[in-house]
């Protein structure tokens, strides 16, 4: 039986649950398109990669890389996702939030979702390969980040540390996409990003707290207890510190530095309101970044201003 009703963690009045044919919602659930925030976390940096390639020369992106960026991350998150429920069936039917999605439910099998992955990341090998050879190859060696990631929670308290290594690699392909090469100013980035996502996605963890404990899973909310607010704040603290020298490696202009003031304002307003017995909140203060990261992107791009 087709599920109707939204998933615990997508808005319920998502467009898929409201507007998308009944016999394509388990699909388009299975790809995570009913919560799009995952697809602009993604998505931004390789953005803000674009961007900060050409901000070193003076430029604006090239908005035909931006439109490719964006289908490419929202492919491959499509097929990331499918491929960690795969994985985590069995954790998922555990776990309140997550026993309604589509493998664990019974609404698609294993080999129907296998298909799925299969099908997202051939279109999306498409897409890189429009790209410079080094750009082709960072994408390629992003898969291995890709297959790792569902087993991390198994074997560390820090999954979201490799979830930060996976979900901003595009700040070095979109650099080596518009580029050609990956310069210091891009991992940089890359650096900041991490502990970005370290952050936010510990955030996203306090959402599971108990679950988690009774499966056995592993997480960096867990591991923080009562400390996670201060631990958010670092991580937070390091981004930032990384997202600054990025942009004076690249000798970013006036624009860049006013801009991320406001990043930083709100990654550091989410620390100071993170609790773990409001898991709700949670969930709002983890869906805030996207807005976080198009400040940085929009930071990015206005350091072109006397780059």
């Amino acid at each position: 039986m087709v599920q109707t009703a939204p998933l615990p963690d997508a808005a319920p009045k998502n467009w898929v649950d409201r507007h998308a044919p009944a016999a394509l919602r388990p699909w388009l659930k299975l790809g995570r398109f009913d919560r799009p925030a995952g697809i602009w976390l993604l998505m931004l940096p390789g953005w803000q990669g674009v961007a900060l390639a050409a901000a070193q020369q003076g430029l604006r992106p090239d908005w035909k890389l931006l439109v490719l960026f964006f289908l490419g991350a929202a492919l491959m998150r499509a097929a990331g996702c499918a491929y960690n429920d795969i994985v985590d069936r069995d954790f998922d039917a555990q776990v309140a939030r997550t026993a309604g999605r589509p493998i664990p439910s019974g609404q698609i099998s294993v080999k129907q979702a296998w298909g799925f992955v299969i099908g997202c990341c051939l279109v999306s090998l498409a897409i890189l390969l429009t790209f410079p050879p080094v750009a082709i190859a960072l994408g390629v060696g992003s898969l291995a980040l890709v297959a790792a990631y569902p087993f991390m929670k198994r074997i560390t308290w820090w999954p979201q540390a490799w979830l930060g290594l996976t979900f901003n690699w595009g700040a070095l392909l979109g650099y080596a996409a518009a580029t050609g090469h990956v310069g210091a100013p891009a991992l940089l980035l890359y650096a900041s990003g991490i502990f970005w996502t370290l952050g936010y996605d510990t955030i996203y963890a306090v959402q599971d707290l108990e679950d988690d404990a009774l499966a056995g899973v592993k997480s960096s909310a867990r591991r923080l207890g009562p400390h996670v607010a201060r631990g958010v704040a670092g991580f937070y603290l390091v981004a930032l510190a990384l997202a600054f020298a990025a942009g004076w490696v690249a000798r970013l202009g006036w624009g860049f530095q006013v801009l991320t003031l406001l990043y930083a304002i709100r990654l550091l307003d989410q620390a100071r309101k993170v609790r773990l017995d409001r898991p709700v909140l949670a969930l709002r203060l983890f869906k805030s970044n996207a807005w976080a990261g198009l400040i940085l992107f929009a930071a990015i791009v206005a350091g072109s201003f006397g780059a």
